[in-house]
């Protein structure tokens, strides 16, 4: 029962952690659907082109909030998949206090930030690159994705306050019933399981921590830095791991955003950045 109790707490601090990111993305993106202008549209058109690099820059403060609002902003089409990409490479959840928290990694913490700082730009704007060409600059389509997000909120009757807070408390509970479902799982599971997985002194370490990043929840990032700071697993993993880990940030894309196709392409995209980084840095160390 203890048990159950520790879990539930934890996942309503991490839920209630990313409320004023995901209300403050909301706000925005219903400012922009409602307010919004040609002038604002090139506004938006022409920033894209260095989201890339605020977006590597904000997601590496520890705070999974960020990856949250990225979500959400992404999927009104006020940043671009390159941006999106870059918060989610460059965020790190807990790792960063718990790296703070043992005297001497100082130096540690430093080369974790600029690699994935340096990984997230990259593929944040390689990929931006790549799709432009193809695509062009997608004004109108951000305008339609911002449309079909608010096409049942009645926010003309009620305003975009009252519109950005159902939104906000929708995604709030759903995320908070995950996290505790997660937060079962992984406790069932336990640490030994967890790092068993982790095929300790294999080349394969990347690829399996990697896909580790992926959950959805803060005991992913608290759980490989735990293992680095143990030994257990090396730079290169610890890397890859981290470099998947945005929080719930995946889960607010998933549900946010309606393209299935879409959302496993840009987690492909990331497992792939991940998982070549963590690999090159083992195979070099």
């Amino acid at each position: 029962m203890e048990t159950l109790f520790e879990i539930i707490q934890d996942a309503l601090i991490d839920s209630l952690k990313m409320l004023p990111f995901l209300f403050g993305a909301y706000l925005l993106i219903e400012y922009l659907e409602h307010h919004s202008s040609e002038r604002m549209e090139r506004l938006l058109a022409g920033s894209s082109r260095f989201g890339p690099v605020s977006g590597a820059l904000l997601g590496c403060v520890p705070q999974c909030g960020f990856s949250v609002a990225a979500a959400n902003l992404y999927s009104g089409r006020i940043i671009t998949p390159g941006t999106l990409v870059a918060v989610f490479l460059s965020t790190s959840d807990e790792a960063l206090p718990i790296l703070l928290a043992n005297p001497g990694n100082l130096g540690v913490i430093g080369k974790l930030i600029a690699i994935k700082v340096v990984l997230a730009i990259a593929v944040g704007m390689g990929l931006d690159l790549l799709l432009r060409a193809r695509r062009g600059s997608g004004a109108g389509e951000r305008r339609a994705h911002m449309e079909r997000l608010c096409e049942h909120c009645h926010c003309e009757e009620h305003g975009i306050l009252r519109s950005a807070l159902r939104h906000t408390v929708e995604i709030f509970v759903f995320v908070l019933i995950v996290s505790i479902v997660l937060g079962g799982v992984v406790e069932w599971l336990g640490p030994e399981r967890l790092s068993a997985l982790l095929l300790g002194g294999s080349l394969l370490q990347p690829a399996v921590a990697a896909l580790l990043g992926f959950i959805p929840n803060c005991a992913a990032s608290v759980l490989l830095t735990s293992l680095y700071l143990e030994g257990t697993i090396s730079f290169g993993a610890v890397v890859a791991g981290l470099s998947t880990s945005a929080g719930v940030g995946f889960l607010v894309l998933f549900r946010v955003n309606r393209d299935l196709k879409e959302n496993l392409r840009l987690c492909g995209v990331v497992y792939l950045a991940g998982f070549a980084a963590g690999t090159l840095i083992q195979l070099l160390a």
